[in-house]
């Protein structure tokens, strides 16, 4: 059977019964749940009907407000939502609400578990479009695959960037460059003379893109500077807490690092504290740039950081995700956006005050 007198049945069925269901569609035309996935793509792109999870709609407003009530309903599943996400979420909403679209919030928590329940959730309400960053980074693209692929409703990833021969298609996505916002701390590092420096990356996802901009930073600006292996707690004062950060300070000293990057801001928060206490002067001794630049203005050395457009990031993709429901912005995009660096006293590049 030729695409096209598939695609006049799967409408005239649509007719007939307003609603439409894969599984269904498949054994009725005799193909693949693939094919008539890639139908109803089409179909859609074309504005003939659109894709719900599982199926598709017609597209008179009887026929959203029938499947979605009176709003178009996205979905967006996130790790967290605290701290950086918080933004993020922020930004997605806002950016909903000025197309008068609704929002179904699904957190999981870093679980791939978790993150599935949430997904099937969410996808269940019957959202037209799903904004997703996954509990696994871009570094296991491949144990998630599948559960991707089987999305059958538009995805655009946020600060995840997933791709062949990982995944069995293009996804759209909106991302960090992390390693930009690395390059940003290290040449301004170098710029008040460091030449050595010492870096403590957390265990998460951004550290991937950051020991890249970090090793490629190293290389065109000269610098010498070590990846610490030392976790650095984030919190506390017990012996074992304070040792770490001990630790940390004694290889900077070892490689003679006056300068640290660290991610992320409470960690870097506390390092500083540590550094003080053992009577070393920030910065005079030993300049700290943090990234994420959360709570990095609170600390008691304020922190000069690098901070991600973590709302815009929320707002980009949530309006990329519209703007292809829309049928306004059919080709796939992959998306980066930059982060800042914001000087304060940590550094020394923002006041000459030296703390001890």
């Amino acid at each position: 059977m030729l695409a096209s007198e598939r695609h006049e049945l799967i409408l005239r069925s649509l007719r007939r019964h307003g609603r439409l269901r894969v599984a269904e569609l498949a054994a009725e035309l005799g193909v693949s749940a693939i094919t008539v996935r890639r139908d109803l793509a089409e179909l859609d792109s074309a504005g003939l009907l659109r894709r719900v999870h599982g199926g598709a709609i017609g597209t008179s407003p009887a026929a959203v407000r029938t499947s979605q009530g009176s709003q178009l309903t996205i979905g967006i599943v996130v790790p967290s939502s605290t701290f950086y996400y918080t933004s993020v979420i922020r930004g997605a909403e806002e950016m909903a609400a000025r197309y008068g679209a609704r929002l179904v919030l699904g957190v999981s928590g870093y679980d791939v578990v978790v993150e599935q329940e949430r997904l099937e959730k969410v996808l269940g309400i019957g959202v037209a479009g799903l904004l997703l960053s996954t509990a696994l980074g871009d570094g296991s693209a491949a144990e998630i695959s599948r559960t991707l692929d089987a999305i059958d409703v538009p995805v655009v990833l946020m600060e995840r960037a997933f791709g062949f021969p990982d995944v069995e298609r293009e996804y759209d996505h909106v991302r960090t460059d992390h390693a930009y916002g690395a390059t940003l701390a290290l040449r301004h590092l170098v710029s008040l003379g460091h030449q050595r420096i010492g870096i403590n990356l957390d265990d998460s996802v951004t550290a991937y893109w950051l020991r890249q901009g970090i090793e490629q930073a190293a290389e065109a600006l000269g610098v010498e500077l070590f990846i610490s292996s030392t976790g650095l707690p984030a919190h506390g004062g017990d012996p074992a807490t304070l040792a770490q950060h001990d630790a940390f300070l004694a290889e900077c000293e070892t490689f003679g690092a006056r300068a640290a990057l660290v991610h992320s801001d409470e960690h870097a928060a506390r390092l500083t504290e540590r550094a003080l206490e053992t009577g070393l002067r920030i910065p005079g001794d030993l300049a700290v740039v943090a990234y994420n630049d959360e709570t990095a203005a609170f600390a008691v050395v304020p922190l000069t950081a690098v901070g991600p457009p973590k709302q815009t990031l929320g707002e980009t993709a949530c309006e990329l995700l519209l703007r292809k429901l829309q049928g306004h912005a059919p080709a796939t995009q992959h998306l980066s956006l930059l982060p800042e660096l914001h000087i304060r006293e940590s550094c020394g590049a923002a006041a000459s005050r030296q703390w001890a």
